[in-house]
Order: C-alpha cells, then structure tokens, then sequence
C-alpha cells in the first residue's frame, strides 16, 4: 500500500487559494455578524445522535486512498481526488499531490478514471449527471509541481475542466498561470464556484458552465477565502476563510462565512477562535457540516446550525476525520478517516447514514 499523499503538515493542509481576473470585483466585502441565537423549538427537526455514539459508519470498498469525496445528485454515484501512479508524483514526501479524478459508486462498483495524467484536486458533478468539473495540472507540465497543502506554493498550473463522465469530450475552463481549484456547483447548475490565488491572495469567483461571464465575488486583503458551496436558493454560498494576519497561528482559526453570489451581504457565522473548517451545507438550508479539532489534536466532524447553539459531534475517532460532505438527499455523509498509524496516514473514504438527523430537501423552509 503506497503511503498517502495527502499525509502533510496539518496546519498548511488547510490554506486554500483563490483570486481573479480582469472582472470588476464587488465595491464592498463588509462582514455582517449574522445573530447568534438559540435555535427555535419550532424549528428543530434535527434529531442528534446521543454524546459519544456514532451513527453507522462504513468504507468504500474497492476504492484506492482518497480524499474530498462529493456525491452525485442521484445520492448514489461519488467523485473523488483518488491516489494513482499515473499521476505526477508530489513535489516532496511532505507534499500532497499524486492524485487523479475518479468517480465510483458509494459501494465501490462503476470505477472510472476520469483524467490520465498531471496532478489533480477538487471536483464536482453538474446536477443534471451529465458532465463533471474538476482541477488539473494536465496542460502545465512546464510549471512547478507545487504543493496543493501550502498557500505559498500552489500549483500555479491547476486549470479547471470540464468533461463527460466518461472522462471525453475535455472543455477546458481556465487558462492562465493562477491557482485554480476548491470547485463545485450552484444547484441549478447555472454557475461554477472556485477559488483563485493571485500573488498570494485568495478570493471567490464564479463562472458560467462554458467558462464565461467570470465575476469576482470577495475582495479581501486580509482574509483568504476557500471551499465555496452553493447553498439551495442557488445564490447563496457558504464557504471558510483565515486571515493572513493569523497565519502563524497553530492551529490557524478559520470562520464559516455565508454571502451572495454578486459579493452582497456576506455574515459570518462562527464567532471563536476555532479552526471551523470545510464547511459543506445540507439539503435542509439550514445546517452544515464542518470540522473542529478536539483537544489536543483529534480532528472531528460536527453539524452546525445556521440559526444558533452548540454544533453536534457526528464522528468518534482517535485520528483524522475530514472533508465532510452530504448526499442531496440528506440521507448519507461523505468523509475521510485515516487508518494508519499516523495522523492523516491512509486516508479512505467512509459514508455515516444520516437519515436520522433529517436535514434533507424536505426540510427546506429557505437559507
């Protein structure tokens, strides 16, 4: 078994890029507090699990060491950056890289290799199953390899793509010598998200399917925004950012945003020092889920509410559990967990049946 790719610094793990291009970014990036109240009893519909139980949990099958899985609109079909030796090794053992696009089913069967070489990232399926997007290195073998876990040294030569779930018909998005990744998605499949870093800088944008009409959604100097999702309302995006300012921090605090789509109204909504990382929304609306780090260094999934209180620890595990993401119809939770002996050591993806925690489409009063 190769040792995992993903297996690096955890600190540096979490900076993920982002910048623009020649659209006219948002006047304003002012940061409302959205309320923090106790959720109504009227409106929980969540059914937490007790303290310290997991809800059922089990691997993929069949399936190399992967990372970042995210389900198909059919709750069924997964795609995911997974281990590969065809793909350009990492840029040093400490450096992750050496992954390729796949897609397989969440009991292991109908895996497809979706691109064959270079180096690459984030995915995500359209809504209408027909195409998929993803990052690659493909086109750029002339520029450094990079390293996808450190903000100061992304690839600069992740390009986005676009392409049957066969891997034909390649559209490529993107074009230039920036940092491109951290995609997915809006519900109606009007508009993709991605993160872009230009000198050092991480901001949000989005795009038309056909790489068209690019906008700039956050313009920050010091917070460095990634891991956009669109939310149900198709204009809304839930994403993390960490200041650069607080860099050095060990671990560094990140906080889970919300804002429009035109760069409007923008609220944070986590108000500690905690590194609330990889937020993903459920189909409700209403709540996400993310990670929290549990004293002294033991990585957890939670469910937080958009409306207020204390989030609720989903996995129990003594190592890493991470990227968090839930099926369309709120029934299953896609993560990583690592298996070796090592923190982030053989990372593989696990579903947790959540269909007691009814946060799927029913659900759904608005954001």
């Amino acid at each position: 078994m190769r040792k995992s790719g993903f297996a690096i610094s955890v600190v540096v793990w979490l900076m993920a890029g982002c910048s623009g291009d020649d659209a006219t970014p948002p006047a304003s990036n002012e940061i409302v507090d959205a309320p923090v109240e106790q959720a109504q009893a009227s409106g929980d519909w969540v059914n937490p699990p007790p303290p310290g139980v997991e809800l059922p949990v089990r691997i993929i099958p069949n399936i190399p060491e992967t990372a970042e899985a995210y389900y198909a609109p059919d709750s069924f079909h997964v795609i995911s950056q997974t281990q590969d030796p065809d793909a350009v090794p990492p840029s040093s053992p400490r450096a992750s890289g050496g992954a390729l696009t796949y897609t397989f089913t969440d009991t292991g069967e109908e895996i497809t290799r979706i691109n064959d070489r270079g180096q690459d990232a984030c995915s995500y399926f359209f809504p209408d199953m027909q195409r998929v997007v993803w990052t690659s290195t493909r086109d750029n073998p002339h520029l450094p390899v990079g390293n996808w876990s450190s903000d100061a040294d992304y690839p600069t030569g992740a390009e986005l793509y676009t392409s049957n779930l066969d891997g034909s018909d390649v559209v490529r998005l993107t074009n230039n010598e920036y940092y491109e990744a951290e995609v997915s998605i809006s519900r109606d499949g009007e508009w993709v998200v991605f993160g872009r870093q230009i000198d050092g800088k991480m901001d949000l944008w989005r795009m038309r399917p056909d790489g068209s009409e690019e906008q700039q959604i956050t313009a920050t100097d010091d917070w460095q925004e990634g891991a956009p999702f669109y939310m149900p309302d198709n204009e809304t995006i839930m994403f993390r950012a960490w200041k650069r300012s607080e860099h050095e921090l060990s671990p560094t605090p990140m906080t889970v945003f919300t804002i429009k789509h035109d760069g409007s109204d923008r609220k944070a909504h986590t108000f500690d020092k905690d590194m609330n990382w990889a937020p993903y929304p459920t189909p409700d609306g209403r709540h996400y889920v993310f990670v929290r780090i549990v004293p002294p260094n033991n990585w957890e999934v939670f469910l937080g509410d958009l409306e207020g209180g204390d989030p609720i620890r989903l996995t129990y595990n003594d190592s890493f559990d991470g990227f968090p993401s839930v099926s369309p119809d709120g029934n299953k939770l896609l993560f990583t967990r690592s298996l070796g002996q090592r923190f982030m050591s053989d990372l593989y993806t696990h579903v947790m049946d959540i269909s007691s925690l009814n946060v799927g489409p029913e659900n759904y009063r608005g954001n």
